[in-house]
């Protein structure tokens, strides 16, 4: 059994706010649920804004919450100008800039925003020089989640238990699991370290506005998933159970507080 990260989904005061931003800055293919937005990053994994407090109800937890939200988004160009493009938008969009974009260690080029919803984004580039012309829109090559969690050895072996397959491991710096075309990559860091790496202070509590999200091909697989992750040291917050629109949903947060959702159409 594997679990594949489909959709991270974002709380805001105004999802409608959140998601123009998002519009500005990422162009994105949108869907419009009555209020839930799901984003098409261009093929490189989904992105969900909604209320935070429904999100919160959804998930089973409280929406109150303040500081880091123990999380980053991680958006991966081809281009250097692609990721300065990215940033200025942002900004022009009303984010913080956390850090400018600009060159980084280890031959990168990188910049962090806060958006207006306030999810912290890191927007990279594995290269400092161009090798060709920058696209607009600006298409990842690759998106995800990057986790600030107190042990990650603990919390790789909590993911592997629930299906996920390390990929890049160094360690206790930096531990990523193997993702399918399409998908969000899920990454684990040191909450200190991340927080530094974006320029924030690590201190935060309660619900980080931030629900993980795995579709689930039945509702045994649901069933199985939320039994899995109980017996590796999660807690269920919903009960896997019936949903009046015919799916099957249930909801865990993870050692580090991480909300998940499971659920089957």
């Amino acid at each position: 059994m594997s679990l594949p990260l489909n959709i991270a989904i974002l709380g805001a005061e105004d999802p409608a706010a959140a998601q123009e931003f998002y519009a500005a800055v990422l162009a994105p293919k949108v869907q419009d649920y009555g209020g839930f937005f799901r984003s098409d990053l261009h093929g490189a994994g989904d992105l969900g804004v909604t209320d935070v407090s429904a999100l919160a109800a959804e998930a089973g937890v409280s929406a109150e919450g303040s500081g880091f939200g123990g999380y980053i988004i991680f958006y991966v160009l081809e281009q250097p100008s692609e990721v300065v493009a990215v940033v200025e938008a942002a900004a022009a969009a009303g984010a913080e800039i956390l850090k400018p974009a600009k060159k980084a260690l280890f031959g990168s080029f990188s910049g962090a925003f806060r958006a207006p919803d306030g999810a912290v984004w890191k927007v990279s580039c594995e290269r400092r020089k161009e090798t060709a012309a920058a696209r607009s829109p600006a298409v990842p090559v690759e998106t995800g989640i990057l986790l600030g969690v107190q042990d990650p050895r603990a919390s790789t072996a909590f993911y592997t238990a629930l299906g996920m397959e390390a990929d890049r491991d160094y360690g206790a710096k930096y531990i990523d699991f193997t993702v399918a075309a399409g998908q969000l990559r899920l990454g684990l860091m040191q909450r200190k370290g991340l927080a530094k790496d974006v320029g924030i202070a690590p201190e935060g509590s309660g619900f980080g506005r931030l629900v993980l999200s795995h579709d689930a091909a039945s509702a045994e697989e649901v069933d199985a998933v939320l039994s899995r992750a109980e017996q590796a040291g999660a807690v269920i917050t919903v009960a896997p159970a019936a949903q009046e629109w015919g799916g099957h949903v249930g909801c865990f947060t993870d050692p580090d507080g991480i909300a998940w959702k499971i659920a089957s159409a």
